[in-house]
């Protein structure tokens, strides 16, 4: 990407997998929903035979369950489902006809296993110190990262399956991506970013959680400004500033970075336990104003 494009590069991974069941593998290792695809019964001529398998995820396939209209339908309905973001299983009868663009005569019975769908995306905004310690720590969590910057070079060569890396020009634009649900982290190295993303983030009432890096008094000029700017308590409820737990102290960008994590930890069990999915979490984070830090970005 050059640096003066307006379209952002987002390092799609590509699965390495071939097989379905190694696409299940691969699935639970990036902690990415999927569904597995199954030709259960057949009757008369078919492309394949029962026991035939495929996994499906929002951008890939892999494997196969005889191709033609066939796939093509299995796929667009398991994306149907998988976009719901509910386990489920459900199963579909293709009658092999011209209905169906296919002249095979026979019948297939296909069955749906919507699985792995309950994984909490974060959007990390800002690669700079503190990003790159507390990326390795959450992705070992059941979660999904997106992590937002307009500086390729500071990203790590090597990420975690789960960690996919976007870099944008404008990182506030990203915002408006963003799955329903999400939680961003604003880590960047520029208050008037770190702003511009968080007012962006408020403008979205299906993003619960916006935690920003910063000292008391730079929350409170936040804060300020968002009043000004017609921001209601709702919408700042939602705010929590300076993010991390109070209980840990320190102003290195490790202990930071594990402050970050624990609140972040401590948010997971709590939407686990109250509502058992992350996708219909409500709760309402109280707007906390925690220690005073020097560091009110991530400089680098």
């Amino acid at each position: 990407m050059t640096r003066g494009s307006a379209q952002s590069f987002r390092a799609m991974q590509s699965f390495r997998a071939t097989h379905w069941h190694e696409g299940i593998a691969e699935c639970h290792a990036r902690n990415e929903g999927y569904v597995l695809v199954t030709v259960v019964g057949t009757a008369g001529s078919t492309p394949r035979e029962p026991g035939s398998k495929m996994v499906v995820t929002a951008s890939h396939s892999i494997d196969t369950i005889g191709g033609g209209h066939l796939e093509f339908d299995a796929i667009a309905r398991a994306r149907e489902l998988l976009a719901k973001g509910e386990k489920c299983t459900q199963l579909h009868s293709y009658p092999l006809s011209s209905s169906l663009g296919q002249c095979c005569g026979g019948a297939v019975k296909v069955l749906f296993d919507v699985c792995n769908v309950h994984q909490q995306h974060i959007a990390i905004f800002g690669a700079g110190h503190v990003a790159k310690a507390l990326v390795p720590i959450l992705a070992q969590l059941p979660v999904r990262i997106s992590w937002i910057d307009n500086r390729e070079e500071l990203f790590p060569p090597l990420l975690p399956t789960n960690v996919q890396k976007v870099v944008e020009e404008s990182p506030e634009s990203e915002v408006r991506h963003l799955d329903e649900n999400s939680w961003l982290i604003i880590l960047t190295h520029d208050h008037q970013l770190d702003y511009r993303i968080t007012e962006q983030a408020l403008k979205q009432p299906t993003l619960p959680f916006v935690g920003l890096i910063g000292s008391d008094t730079k929350a409170k000029r936040f804060v300020t400004k968002l009043t000004q700017r017609g921001f209601d308590d709702n919408a700042l409820a939602r705010l929590v500033t300076p993010i991390g737990n109070r209980d840990i102290p320190g102003k290195q960008p490790i202990e930071v970075a594990v402050s970050i994590s624990a609140q972040i930890i401590e948010r997971l069990h709590i939407s686990e336990a109250t509502t058992g999915n992350s996708k219909r979490n409500s709760e309402k984070p109280t707007k906390t104003f925690l220690r005073e830090k020097d560091t009110t970005s991530d400089t680098q």
